[in-house]
C-alpha cells in the first residue's frame, strides 16, 4: 500500500486522515484552547507570511521519500524471510504523514514556533509507518534486521511490549534516520516505525477511540477493562507463538 499523497502543489492541503495513536501526544494536544480551531487555511497563511510555502512542500516531499525507502526495505526483508521461513513475517503495513494542522498543533503544544527548523528538529514522527505482524518474535526479528542495515541509524527505541504503558498499550517503536537520494543531494530524514501484532493493533484501535472521545461514562471502568483485555491479548499472542513453534518443530522432524 503506497502512502497517501497530499497535493502539496496546492497549498490548500488535501485532508489526510490523522491517526494520533500515541496517547502521550493526545494528552499534549488536549485542552490547548488556542489550538482547537486552527484550520488548514490558517496554517497556510502562517507559511505564506514567512515565505515558507515552497520550502514546506519540499520538506513534506522528503518525508514521503523517506517512507518509500523504509517501505522498500521492509518489502525486501519480507520476500527473503518468507522464502527462508515459509511464512510472511508481517501481515500488512500502514503509512502516514502528519497533516500540516497536526504538525502546527504539536509544535505549539511544546511552546515551539511553527518554523521549518522546528518541524525538522523538534518532531520525530512526521513520517510514520506501522508494521502489523502475526507473532511477537517476528516483531523483534524484523526490527533487528531493519536496524542492522548500514544506512539506517536508530535514534530511539521504545519497547512497550517488554514494558507496556500503564494503559496496557503494547508496541515496539523505533525512531530511525534514513538517507534519501535527490538529484543534487543526499539528506537524512527521520521516520517513526511501529511494530505490533494483529491483536495489539486491534486493541490499540479500541483504546484510541476511547481516548479521543470526551465525557465517556464509566471511563475508569472502561480503562480497567481495556487493561485487563491487553493482558489477555498478550497471553494469546504468546500462546499462538508457542503453537506455531510446535508446528515448526513437528515439520522439522518429518
Amino acid at each position: 500500500m503506497a502512502v497517501k499523497h497530499l497535493d502539496y502543489s496546492n497549498i490548500e492541503f488535501a485532508a489526510l486522515a490523522e491517526d494520533i495513536d500515541d496517547i502521550e501526544e493526545l494528552e499534549e494536544l488536549d485542552g490547548l484552547v488556542d489550538n482547537k480551531d486552527i484550520s488548514m487555511n490558517e496554517v497556510e497563511r502562517i507559511l505564506r507570511m514567512k515565505d515558507q510555502v515552497r520550502d514546506f512542500q519540499i520538506l513534506m516531499m522528503k518525508y514521503e521519500c523517506a517512507l518509500s525507502e523504509v517501505r522498500t526495505k521492509l518489502d525486501v526483508l519480507n520476500k527473503e524471510l518468507s522464502l527462508r521461513n515459509n511464512r510472511n513475517p508481517f501481515e500488512s503495513i500502514k503509512m502516514r504523514i502528519k497533516t500540516p494542522v497536526s504538525i502546527y498543533k504539536k509544535l505549539r503544544s511544546r511552546n515551539k514556533d511553527f518554523t521549518l527548523e522546528n518541524v525538522r528538529n523538534q518532531l520525530s514522527d512526521i513520517a510514520g509507518i506501522r508494521v502489523i505482524c502475526s507473532f511477537v518474535d517476528d516483531i523483534y526479528m524484523l526490527a533487528d534486521c531493519l536496524a542492522q542495515q548500514d544506512d539506517i541509524t536508530v535514534l530511539q527505541r521504545k519497547d512497550y511490549i517488554e514494558t507496556p504503558k500503564d494503559s496496557g498499550y503494547r508496541s515496539l517503536h523505533l525512531i530511525i534516520e534514513i538517507p534519501i537520494f535527490l538529484t543534487q543531494e543526499k539528506e537524512y530524514m527521520k521516520v517513526e516505525v511501529q511494530f505490533r501484532t494483529i491483536a495489539m493493533d486491534f486493541w490499540a484501535s479500541l483504546e484510541h477511540k476511547m481516548k479521543y472521545k470526551k465525557n465517556i461514562e464509566n471511563q475508569e471502568v472502561i480503562s480497567d477493562d481495556l487493561k485487563f483485555s491487553a493482558d489477555l491479548i498478550n497471553q494469546l499472542d504468546l500462546r499462538m507463538q508457542q503453537i506455531r513453534e510446535k508446528i515448526d518443530a513437528s515439520e522439522d522432524t518429518q
